[in-house]
């Protein structure tokens, strides 16, 4: 009984880190843009997915040093499969959103494609090191996009910038603002998905619906805190761009890494190749193509991925189970 109520309570204390860690990390975010002129949308791709994907990062490598292939590809993939089927879906529900197409264009191709990689990947049985050289080669194309947009709009915003922004005592307050507000996330999460996967052991859940749902989700909740933390303040851009950055980073980065760290290429189960890869590639379909032909995201989409989502969870924990 001790056990379990420390368990709980280390779990509700994870909580309080990535709620409070997402208020501090999205204000922090937004001040960046401002005072840089940077378009919060590149600001969301690249510096804010950075900092919440570091628990997806950290889970995958270590699950791969450890043998616990599974859990390193169920948490990568079914942490963008999570990113869109359930955050990005809330978001879509509660803020949709006009687009500027060749903002978003170039990034949801590079996602979509590194999706339909990792398909192929689970058609071969195995994330190989030459699949690996190609994600990478996407993750240094997104990278290079966004810095070269950061420099261009940089250069290119004449606008006069708010004083009161680039005040020693504001400077600092946002810095430290950034700091805590990415400690308190990971360290969040990491107390999140460690309490949360030893409550799923007890119970007797396998590895790969743990990776998939419980630790894709706790590792997601970064993402999720600074969505419904851009949704209360009316940050739309900012929240779709960290999705698409983390996603991004998910299947580019943290897959092609854990095959390195492995120092082997990573088997792919038959049950993953089967739904969990399939279902992030028709999820991001669906976020991304109506949203790029109609120049808009629309509420509906929302409604579909998540019913999409949940449709995948059962499969996953009740069919395949």
């Amino acid at each position: 009984m001790p056990t379990l109520v420390i368990t709980l309570l280390l779990f509700a204390v994870g909580i309080v880190f990535v709620v409070k860690g997402g208020d501090f990390f999205v204000d922090a975010a937004t001040w960046i843009a401002e005072v840089s002129g940077i378009p919060k949308l590149i600001i969301g791709a690249t510096v804010v997915s950075l900092a919440t994907t570091l628990p997806e990062m950290l889970v995958s490598i270590m699950a791969a040093t450890q043998g616990k292939v599974d859990m390193s590809i169920g948490n990568a993939i079914g942490s963008v499969t999570a990113n869109i089927g359930l955050i990005m879906a809330i978001s879509l529900i509660f803020m949709p959103s006009v687009i500027k197409r060749s903002d978003y264009l170039l990034k949801s191709i590079l996602m979509l494609a590194a999706a339909a990689i990792i398909v192929l990947c689970g058609l071969t049985g195995k994330v190989s090191v030459a699949f690996s050289i190609v994600l990478l080669v996407i993750c240094a194309i997104f990278f290079w996009e966004n810095i070269r947009a950061a420099r261009h709009a940089m250069t290119s915003n004449d606008e006069p910038k708010d004083e009161s922004l680039t005040e020693r005592k504001t400077v600092i307050t946002n810095i430290i603002k950034f700091i805590v507000g990415t400690i308190g996330i990971v360290w969040g999460a990491d107390l999140l998905v460690d309490n949360g996967s030893e409550l799923a052991r007890i119970i007797g859940i396998s590895e790969r619906i743990i990776g998939v749902t419980l630790v894709a989700v706790g590792t997601s909740l970064p993402e999720l805190i600074t969505t419904i933390t851009a949704i209360a303040k009316k940050q739309s851009a900012l929240s779709v761009g960290n999705i698409l950055g983390a996603n991004i980073i998910d299947l580019t980065l943290i897959m092609p890494l854990s095959s390195v760290i492995s120092g082997k290429a990573l088997p792919v189960a038959a049950t993953s190749a089967r739904i969990d890869l399939p279902a992030c590639l028709l999820v991001g379909l669906i976020a991304l193509v109506p949203a790029l032909i109609a120049s808009r995201f629309r509420r509906w989409q929302g409604v579909v991925l998540l019913a999409v989502y949940v449709a995948y969870l059962v499969v996953t924990c009740v069919v395949v189970a």
